[in-house]
C-alpha cells in the first residue's frame, strides 16, 4: 500500500490537472489585530519520552547535554522560537504533586505514571528544571495546575513558591537553589476536568474553579492570567455553563481538538494510509474552524467585550502508536500529511485572534504530532517542525485579511474544506508574508494573488513538499521533508502569479 500510494502521488505531481484560484489580499485594511505569538505555542507533558529522553537526559548522560538538557533538542527549539510552553500536562497534571519535584533529585519520590503506560516517574524533572528550561529557550511558561487530585492549598503554595519574593515558600525556593522568583503569566486551573481531570460536570467544575482560582494569588508584580478548563471539541454546553457560572473569574477558557482520519475515532497508521484517509484527515482538521466559531459565539454572548481569551491548548493529529512502542507513550511518526495538517490549522487560527489568543500543539518531542523525534543520541526534525519554522514570521505580526474564489474538497466522511488554505500578515518592518497550502494530492494549483495598492518589487519564498505524502524523516537517513527555496512565484504590477505543487506548503515574502 505504501508503494502504491507513493506511485500515485508521484504521478499526480506530474500529470494532475491544474486548478485556478483567484486571491485578493486586503493589505490596506486598517485596525487589524496583532497575531499573538502564542498562537504558535507548544505543549510538553510527562508522557512517554517527551520529557525524559526527549528534553531531559540528566547531567550524567552520555548524550550531549547542558545541565541535563539535551543540547541538540534545545538548539532546535531555540531555532523554532517557541513563544509559550505548557507543562506538566495534560492528564498527568491532575496527578502531579509539585512538592515531589523540588529539592535534591536523589531524594525525590518515584511514582507510577498511571495515565501513560504505567512507567516510573522519578520526578528528576520538576518545577526548577521546567522554568529554567523556559528561561533557556526564552519562552513563556504555562503551568497546568492539579485540580483533579490536588488541593486548593497545594496549588496556592505552588504559585507562591514560584512567584513570591519573600515568605516560607520563597525561602524553600531559595534553599532549593533559586533566590529570585520566576515570572509566571499563564496558570491553567485544571485540565480536561470533564474527563481525566476529575470527571466533573460543568456546573460542578465552575464552582471548583472559583475556589481554586481565588487562592492562586498575585505576588509582587507578577500577574497571573488564569485559564479555566474548557470543552472537548463540540461540547458547547460546557462552554455555555462555565461562562455563565464563572466567566467573570477567569482570563482564558481552554479548548481541545484532535485530528484523526475517522470521525468515529478510528485513528489509523501515521505512515500507512490511503488517499481516502488523507482527505478524511484534512477535512477533519479543517473542522476546527467551525468549532472555533461556535465556541466564540457562545463566549460573545456572555462576554461581548471579549475580555476572556479562548485558549486551544491541545490540538494536532492522533494516530496509532508505532509498532513496538508502549501504547501509552503515544509515539507516532510524522509525515508530509502532518505538515499539511499543521499548515491548514496555522492558516485558520489568525482569523480568530480577536478571541483566540493561544494554541498549543501536542506535543513538542516524541509524542503525537511532535516537532522533534529522538532515539538515544539521535534526533530528527519532523515535517511539522519545518512548517512551524516557516510560519514563525507571522508571530506578533499584523493580520492581513485575504479572500479568494476557489472550490472545495469533500471527503468520504461527508466533511468539506476549502481547496486552498491561505493566510497573510505584515511584520514590524512592513514586510508582507503569505502562507499557502494546496491540499490536492492530484493537481497543482495556479493562484492569481491581487493587491489593492501594493506593487511588489521582490518576491521570495520557501516550500515544503515531498515525493510521497507519507514521506517522513528518519534517523541516520537523509531528510525527506524539509524547507527549500521556492521559485514558483512571479510579480507583475499589483499581481503575483503562484504555482502551488500538489500537497505542498509555501510561505512568500513580499516586498
Amino acid at each position: 500500500m505504501k508503494r502504491a500510494l507513493t506511485l500515485i502521488f508521484a504521478l499526480a505531481l506530474t500529470l494532475g490537472a491544474t486548478a485556478q484560484v483567484k486571491v485578493q489580499v486586503y493589505e490596506t485594511a486598517t485596525d487589524q489585530p496583532r497575531i499573538p505569538a502564542e498562537i504558535y505555542g507548544q505543549f510538553s507533558e510527562h508522557l512517554g519520552r517527551c520529557i525524559y529522553e526527549g528534553i531531559w537526559v540528566g547531567k550524567d548522560s552520555k548524550i550531549p547535554n547542558k545541565d541535563g538538557y539535551r543540547t541538540d533538542v534545545v538548539k532546535a527549539l531555540k531555532d523554532l522560537k517557541i513563544p509559550v510552553l505548557r507543562w506538566p500536562g495534560g492528564c498527568f497534571a491532575d496527578e502531579y504533586h509539585w512538592m515531589d519535584g523540588v529539592g535534591p533529585q536523589e531524594n525525590r519520590p518515584k511514582l507510577v505514571n498511571n495515565n501513560w503506560g504505567s512507567t516510573i516517574e522519578d520526578n528528576s524533572f520538576g518545577t526548577h528544571e521546567f522554568l529554567n528550561l523556559c528561561e533557556l529557550l526564552g519562552t513563556e511558561p504555562y503551568i497546568s495546575g492539579n485540580v483533579g487530585s490536588g488541593t486548593v492549598e497545594e496549588l496556592a503554595k505552588w504559585v507562591e513558591y514560584m512567584t513570591a519574593e519573600e515568605g516560607t515558600m520563597a525561602e524553600l525556593r531559595a534553599k532549593n537553589g533559586r533566590k529570585e522568583p520566576w515570572k509566571i503569566k499563564y496558570l491553567g486551573v485544571g485540565n480536561e476536568s470533564w474527563g481525566c481531570g476529575g470527571d466533573m460536570t460543568p456546573e460542578y467544575y465552575a464552582d471548583v474553579y472559583k475556589r481554586y482560582a481565588l487562592y492562586a494569588r498575585n505576588y509582587a508584580d507578577n500577574k497571573l492570567f488564569k485559564i479555566a478548563c474548557g470543552a472537548s471539541e463540540d461540547d458547547y454546553d460546557w462552554t455555555k455553563t462555565v461562562m455563565k457560572k464563572a466567566g467573570t473569574k477567569f482570563n482564558g477558557l481552554s479548548l481541545h481538538y484532535y485530528t484523526v482520519p475517522g470521525w468515529n475515532c478510528d485513528k489509523g497508521s501515521a505512515t500507512e494510509f490511503t488517499a481516502e484517509d488523507y482527505y478524511n484527515t484534512l477535512t477533519r482538521t479543517a473542522g476546527v474552524e467551525e468549532i472555533l466559531k461556535n465556541h466564540i459565539a457562545i463566549m460573545d454572548a456572555f462576554d461581548p467585550d471579549r475580555r476572556v481569551a479562548l485558549i486551544l491548548d491541545e490540538w494536532g493529529t492522533w494516530f496509532e502508536v508505532e509498532p513496538g512502542f508502549n501504547e501509552g507513550h503515544l509515539y507516532q511518526q510524522n509525515t508530509m500529511r502532518d505538515a499539511m495538517v499543521a499548515a491548514i490549522n496555522l492558516n485558520i487560527f489568525p482569523k480568530y485572534t480577536g478571541r483566540l489568543k493561544m494554541c498549543n500543539i501536542a506535543q513538542v518531542v516524541n509524542v503525537l504530532q511532535s516537532m522533534i523525534l529522538t532515539d538515544g543520541p539521535r534526533m530528527v526534525l519532523t515535517p511539522t517542525y519545518y512548517v512551524f519554522k516557516m510560519y514563525k514570521v507571522h508571530q506578533n505580526a499584523t493580520y492581513v485579511p485575504v479572500g479568494y474564489r476557489g472550490g472545495s474538497i469533500t471527503s468520504t466522511s461527508g466533511a468539506s474544506m476549502d481547496n486552498v488554505s491561505i493566510s497573510a500578515s505584515r511584520d514590524k518592518k512592513g514586510v508582507l508574508h503569505i502562507s499557502m497550502a494546496n491540499p490536492y494530492l492530484d493537481r497543482e494549483q495556479k493562484l492569481e494573488i491581487k493587491f489593492e495598492e501594493l506593487k511588489p518589487h521582490s518576491v521570495s519564498g520557501e516550500i515544503i513538499q515531498a515525493s510521497a505524502i507519507n514521506a517522513y524523516n528518519d534517523f541516520d537517513k537523509e531528510e525527506q521533508v524539509k524547507t527549500t527555496a521556492f521559485h514558483g512565484a512571479k510579480a507583475s504590477g499589483k499581481t503575483i502569479s503562484v504555482t502551488l505543487p500538489a500537497a505542498s506548503v509555501v510561505t512568500l515574502e513580499v516586498k
